[in-house]
């Protein structure tokens, strides 16, 4: 049963109104479920949209943040729990190890390489858990391309390919973390 679920998406709060409007539904459905969301505990960008929405739905949300972060204003003081760290490897090592599962909404070079990383984990074994990607107003599909080049250049392995999956809304994501048999 997936009980806290792992978030990783933009910081950017200057972004097109239809990423906010998707980070906000999915952090309702989650605190309406009462889903703990793990994310980098930020006070901005889609990471606070999608704290502020599980918070106000009753949800209950771990900020997970390394001290230089907190030391220039970019933590969320709102949250049920802050953990602090020293290092990003710290963060990500801890974000996924408190997850029953992750959730990649679009996001920057941060979000990109969280995302690589966690399928990474699972192509080795170390992270045995879901991975979905949100892929909103398409954002990920030159991504997706690139992962079908890599194994159809035999640069990763095609049945590396279903190391997560892709949703097209937050209802899908939600509808998957509820069924746990579509991770199989």
């Amino acid at each position: 049963m997936i009980r806290s679920v792992c978030i990783y998406c933009a910081s950017s709060a200057v972004i097109d109104p239809v990423y906010i409007k998707d980070a906000e539904k999915l952090g309702s459905l989650l605190g309406h479920d009462g889903l703990r969301v793990i994310n980098g505990g930020g006070s901005i960008g889609l990471m606070q949209v999608v704290s502020d929405a599980t918070l106000k739905a009753g949800g209950t949300v771990t900020g997970i943040i390394p001290r230089f972060m907190i030391e220039s204003g970019w933590c969320h003081n709102g949250l049920t729990e802050l953990i602090q760290t020293e290092t990003m490897h710290e963060r990500k090592q801890m974000m996924a190890k408190l997850s029953d599962a992750t959730i990649a909404l679009p996001g920057g070079y941060g979000t990109l390489e969280e995302l690589l990383e966690i399928v990474t984990w699972r192509q080795l074994g170390l992270y045995k858990k879901p991975v979905i990607i949100l892929n909103t107003n398409n954002y990920y599909d030159p991504l997706l391309e690139m992962f079908r080049r890599a194994a159809a250049d035999k640069f990763v392995r095609k049945e590396h390919l279903c190391l997560w999956q892709v949703a097209e809304s937050p209802k899908e994501v939600f509808d998957r973390i509820k069924n746990p048999k579509s991770f199989l």
